[in-house]
């Protein structure tokens, strides 16, 4: 496990009002192997994490929209790129600052995550998590890595109330541009 998730993020904040860096607040990420046992991991350091930040309320959301996403890496990216026996590990990032929190899992594929939508079963199941992680999160959006890391980052922002902010009083951030 590391603290330095900073650097992956920089186009998120492209489509994000301005941090102010006196807000920052704290930074952590973990290392996930390519098994479905990883989700448990990761929700185990979510809730850690959230602990530690004192944010202990925001767990059940923040936990769902965690758990689908290394779902989703799991199951749709490391399959298509790690060969059979090769440790290429999903990360999760998860950065608080004063007004916001995100989450967002990186993956060694480049292809889009995409919401389904179909009358096919198993395609309606398979394609809720996005529906999910939208639903639970104030936005959401993935990005390709650039340089020296492969693959890609999928992410989700959460707005956090302040005592001096009431609910409904923060402005919305939008998603970045897409290509």
């Amino acid at each position: 496990m590391g603290t330095n998730g900073s650097t992956v993020l920089a186009p998120l904040r492209q489509g994000l009002p301005p941090i102010d860096p006196s807000g920052a607040a704290g930074a952590a990420s973990c290392s996930l192997p390519p098994r479905y046992e990883a989700v448990r991991s990761a929700r185990e350091f979510t809730r850690t994490t959230l602990g530690q930040w004192e944010l202990d309320e925001r767990f059940d959301d923040v936990a769902l929209v965690v758990s689908e996403l290394v779902t989703n890496a799991l199951r749709h990216a490391v399959p298509d790129v790690a060969p059979a026996g090769q440790d290429r590990p999903v990360r999760l990032h998860l950065m608080r600052w004063n007004t916001r929190l995100v989450c967002a899992v990186r993956d060694p594929s480049r292809i889009s995550p995409e919401t389904r939508e179909s009358d096919d079963e198993y395609a309606a199941e398979s394609g809720r998590g996005l529906f999910l992680v939208e639903s639970f999160s104030d936005t959401w959006g993935w990005h390709p890595l650039a340089g020296t890391l492969s693959g890609k980052v999928v992410w989700a922002v959460f707005l956090l109330r302040t005592p001096e902010v009431p609910a409904g009083a923060l402005p919305g951030p939008a998603l970045p541009a897409e290509d």
